[in-house]
């Protein structure tokens, strides 16, 4: 009996997500080819129509989707297969691969790798940065070994371990024709002042709810891309905004006249790992999550963009 390898269930999982060719066998790391022919391979061993194909569009037949759920359920099997054969070794050596948010990327990985290296020479971390919900899918999928996410978020199947809080800061130029940050209250901002990060950055929903941004009013209509963007239009002085205190210290303010100020009502997101609830690696993950605690300690406070 021919099987199907856990390349093509690796690449008809993709395409049953992005619906798309050229998406899927980007997202898959190789050519469109190569990927259609494995598809077609898949097909051929499962002597079954997987999707319908049309010059612009790609549907999964109705057999399609339910061998996509099967698929996920193969690979979330040899992926525990795998990690209790790594059980046995020793812990948090070999290859480790975790996805981590744009909006902690940046800021995180450049203070922990060098301690985390120190710490465990024979880990070898492969590092995924996309937002939340991608890589959320890679996890569940097999794809990824963890993800260092900002929480509150709605995960299902998947064991979390806070790591740390991180507070929001008031965040605009000085001085800035929006407000004086130094007697600052919400009232006091005029409509569509507030600028955030567009749709799909958990950091808005985190700013949203954590600084109790509630009139909506008062949130402008230009959204920002990235923390970058959003810094520039900070610059520029078109609206204020909030910024965790993960950004102090970075490179992402030099050369700004942003600044930031402390909130008088206690606000923050926190910082956590994630992995695959059952896992058989879940005391490595804990000991890396400790050894991550560590090596964050407390961010140097820069006292020309925090006043």
């Amino acid at each position: 009996m021919n099987l199907p390898t856990v390349k093509q269930l690796r690449y008809f999982i993709a395409l049953e997500t992005y619906e798309h060719f050229g998406k899927a066998a980007e997202a898959c790391f190789v050519s469109q080819s190569a990927f259609s022919t494995a598809i077609r391979e898949l097909e051929s061993t499962l002597e079954v129509q997987l999707v319908d194909r049309t010059n612009k569009n790609v549907t999964v037949t109705h057999i399609g989707r339910q061998l996509a759920v099967e698929a996920r359920r193969c690979l979330r099997d040899l992926e525990s297969l795998v990690e209790l054969a790594r059980s046995n070794q020793q812990p948090l050596t070999g290859e480790l691969r975790i996805g981590v948010i744009p909006t902690v990327a940046p800021f995180l990985l450049p203070k922990i790798l060098p301690k985390l290296r120190e710490s465990f020479p024979r880990l070898k971390i492969f590092l995924t940065e996309d937002i939340t919900q991608r890589i959320y899918d890679k996890l569940m999928a097999g794809e990824l070994d963890l993800m260092l996410l900002a929480l509150p978020y709605n995960l299902r199947n998947v064991e979390v371990l806070t790591l740390f809080e991180d507070p929001f800061y008031l965040a605009c130029r000085e001085p800035s024709e929006h407000i004086n940050p130094t007697h600052y209250t919400f009232d006091d901002l005029k409509p569509e002042s507030i600028l955030l990060l567009e749709d799909g950055h958990c950091l808005r929903d985190h700013t949203l709810s954590a600084c109790h941004l509630q009139d909506v009013e008062k949130i402008s209509r230009f959204e920002a891309s990235s923390l970058l963007t959003l810094v520039q239009m900070l610059d520029a002085d078109l609206g204020i905004s909030y910024l965790p205190e993960m950004v102090v210290g970075s490179p992402l303010l030099a050369g700004t006249e942003v600044k930031l100020w402390p909130l008088a009502e206690r606000s923050f997101r926190e910082i956590g790992l994630a992995w695959r609830r059952g896992s058989a690696r879940e005391q490595e993950f804990q000991q890396l999550g400790k050894a991550i605690q560590n090596a964050w300690l407390t961010p140097p406070v820069d006292d020309d963009n925090k006043s």
